[in-house]
């Protein structure tokens, strides 16, 4: 999953920095651009993309360099460089889908250190006189094709999502259809093929239209084309300069980052110890888990996030766990019995897991009929005008006439674009191919899941992968994970409980994910290697390359994960929340409503509502309106996991307004960098931390908090 709270920060923003949260239904939107995503986020769907087509041609700043060709775009170094930042980055995007699920983009760290390893490799080969090939923007695409691919293996994949949500520790916590047949471990080996066999089908799905969306339709799609937008002014002197003083400010504070979460690492022998359980605003409210965790990590994401993204996180905790859960706890004994802990999901935790699913899957259902909408107002417009000469849409979303003057721009990425065709044949033959090998293998990896399952998944795929793609370019908004969830009800109902059913509807939903969510993402590359003149094939093949990377990385760096920690605790430093949630949602598609406690299914009829209500006011008022009332999606996500978190994240907001404040054109070119250097530095320390932990090597010291009356009792115990 790892990202519903992605798509909370699209809503938020159209186009701008903000990959920003989830593991839900991050699968997986991709920001980068200049700009923060906040107040004219409403205004400008696509970033900073509007602003950029009004000032002079990017392309007459290029005019006296050569555009290498396709195979010259493809450089060894492009792909040493996007391996070591995948691995850096499928890290990160681990950590962050076990502990959260609030993923925000790194397109921004993907492309600044991309751009700063290859010009140090380049710096270093040409004083020894042995450089042959100047760094050009057509590799920095390349890089950042390959890097991007690759860490989204690790949230496409579903470690934080329905892979993991198969095992054995999830289904414990669920108490239904945790029988063996429900039931699959994970294991290295099987998810690698796994990965593998899913993951490739949907580069092939869209191959053949990318000329019909980018060109003849000129969809936005305006995470690539800010993207691109990066890419392009780093390769002017100004950016180059910029981009120095960019990569600086990051390593600065990656390595205080860095050195603060070794520093914390000492005070946690053991449980509830360290600065992550301080208990900032009291002993009463820690208890609710209204504290500051101290995470530099969540820090950053806050920085990076829209601001209603972090105050609607921040109004859903209050709500949730200030107004509701102590509320609903009070019921004990009658709304269901009180023999159970907290943790049983006929108890408590059935509120807060089922009614956080509610918001999603409405917030999902309105979102989906919105995107559905557009692209069926784009068709009706363009049936309308088949005998003229005007295209649906174009960069702003208004009609164009096909006859009007085309600029030096857009004549020069047209050549070059439709220069380098894909052969029809390869799209095809890849697609049937491929399929046709998953269909053959799958079951041998997950009996339960038939081929005629995926046969059926395969047949539709496309149709959906379209609609996604042109959704997505239209509105940039990805509706990967809705489908998935749709294919967990449809497939889970068919195969039945007795069939493992459970295990079907995850496994369907990781194979629907993946092929809608691949073919979207590579037309945003597409769109990318466009604006940037580099060519559809070396965009295919680094796509390919990149998918290929993540499908060994992401599933190695989940296994160190799992078993260096303890993964999917509901305590613990890693609770992966939403494994749990995909589970139900394959629970209810196969067994139905019956097993939740009283008035359960009541609330969660009521917060559906309220969340697909809310979607509808905000899309009816005024923008200036809309852009202060919070987001369902965001507000869900604190439902099941606690304030902690977006309290760290509404800091990190509170800092970048005041920096914006005093200085708004410092803040926009480093708050990116500044964020970036707070994330990557404390998660790259999960890696240490997990080697430190395989080979039993414990903190020294556990630093705890205690009330006065129980701190008394520890002492006399002591004395004694």
């Amino acid at each position: 999953m790892a990202t519903d709270a992605a798509a909370a920060a699209a809503s938020a923003s159209g186009g701008h920095d903000d990959d920003a949260v989830e593991s839900g239904n991050l699968l997986r939107r991709r920001h980068a651009g200049g700009g923060r995503a906040g107040d004219d986020a409403e205004d400008d769907g696509a970033g900073n993309a509007g602003e950029a087509a009004a000032m002079a041609s990017v392309e007459q700043a290029f005019a006296d360099k050569p555009v290498p060709s396709w195979r010259e775009q493809l450089t060894v170094r492009a792909f040493v460089v996007g391996f070591i930042l995948s691995v850096m980055f499928n890290v990160i995007v681990m950590k962050l889908n076990l502990t959260t699920g609030v993923i925000p983009s790194l397109n921004v760290s993907a492309s600044l250190l991309g751009f700063f390893l290859v010009r140090l490799w380049t710096k270093a080969i040409e004083s020894m006189g042995l450089l042959k090939q100047p760094f050009t923007r057509q590799e920095n695409t390349v890089i950042q094709t390959c890097v991007v691919s690759a860490y989204g293996i690790a949230f496409s994949g579903g470690f934080g999502g329905y892979l993991f949500g198969m095992s054995e520790n999830i289904a414990k916590q669920a108490t239904e259809a945790n029988d063996p047949l429900n039931i699959k471990n994970p294991h290295l080996g099987w998810m690698i093929g796994f990965m593998f066999l899913v993951s490739f089908v949907g580069l092939f799905a869209l191959v053949p239209l990318r000329k019909v969306m980018i060109v003849d339709y000129k969809l936005t799609y305006p995470s690539g084309t800010a993207t691109a937008y990066l890419i392009n002014g780093f390769h002017t002197p100004q950016g180059a300069e910029l981009a120095k003083k960019q990569v600086r400010t990051l390593g600065k504070y990656f390595s205080l980052s860095f050195l603060w979460a070794f520093f914390q690492w000492f005070y946690t022998a053991g449980d509830d110890c360290g600065f992550s359980s301080f208990p900032t605003f009291g002993l009463e409210a820690y208890k609710n888990r209204f504290y500051f965790d101290f995470s530099a990590t969540y820090v950053g994401v806050g920085m990076i996030c829209p601001y209603i993204v972090n105050v609607s996180l921040l109004v859903g905790a209050i709500l949730s766990w200030g107004l509701m859960w102590p509320l609903v706890s009070k019921k004990k004994g009658s709304w269901y019995p009180d023999s159970l802990p907290d943790s049983s999901l006929h108890g408590l935790q059935a509120y807060k897991v089922f009614i956080t699913i509610a918001v999603i899957l409405g917030d999902g259902l309105y979102n989906f009929l919105k995107v559905f909408g557009h692209t069926i107002k784009a068709f009706i417009s363009m049936y309308r005008n088949r005998n003229t000469n005007t295209l649906p849409v174009s960069d702003d979303g208004t009609p164009v006439t096909a006859t009007e003057a085309e600029s030096f721009d857009d004549k020069r990425r047209i050549e070059l674009f439709v220069k380098d065709q894909i052969p029809n044949t390869v799209a095809f033959g890849g697609y049937a191919v491929v399929a046709a090998v998953t269909i053959g293998c799958l079951p041998l990896i997950i009996p339960q899941l038939k081929w005629y399952y995926i046969l059926a998944a395969y047949i539709f795929a496309p149709v959906l992968a379209f609609c996604n793609a042109y959704g997505s370019g239209l509105t940039d908004w990805s509706l990967a994970s809705t489908y998935g969830k749709l294919a967990i009800f449809i497939f889970g109902a068919w195969a039945g409980a007795s069939h493992g059913g459970v295990i079907v509807g995850l496994a369907t939903c990781g194979v629907m994910m993946s092929i809608v969510g691949t073919a979207s993402d590579l037309m945003q590359d597409f769109k990318t290697g466009y604006m940037t003149l580099a060519s559809p094939r070396s965009m295919f093949v680094s796509q390919v390359i990149g998918t290929a990377m993540g499908c060994v990385i992401a599933p190695c760096v989940f296994w160190l994960f799992y078993k260096s920690f303890d993964i999917g605790s509901p305590d613990g430093a890693y609770p992966a929340p939403y494994t749990i949630m995909y589970r139900n949602m394959a629970i209810l598609g196969v067994d139905g409503l019956s097993l939740l406690p009283k008035h359960c299914l009541t609330l969660c009829y009521i917060f559906f509502a309220v969340s697909f209500a809310i979607n509808l006011i905000k899309d009816l008022v005024p923008k200036k309106v809309a852009k202060f009332i919070p987001i369902p999606m965001a507000a869900a996500i604190p439902f099941y996991l606690g304030p902690y978190f977006a309290i760290d994240m509404f800091l990190g907001s509170v800092i970048l307004f005041f920096w914006e404040w005093r200085n708004k054109a410092e803040a926009q070119a480093f708050g990116p960098a500044v964020a970036s250097g707070l994330m990557c530095g404390d998660g790259i320390w999960a890696l240490p931390q997990a080697v430190l932990s395989l080979v039993n090597v414990k903190p020294p010291i556990c630093m705890k908090f205690l009330s006065r009356a129980v701190n008394a009792k520890v002492d006399t115990f002591l004395e004694n």
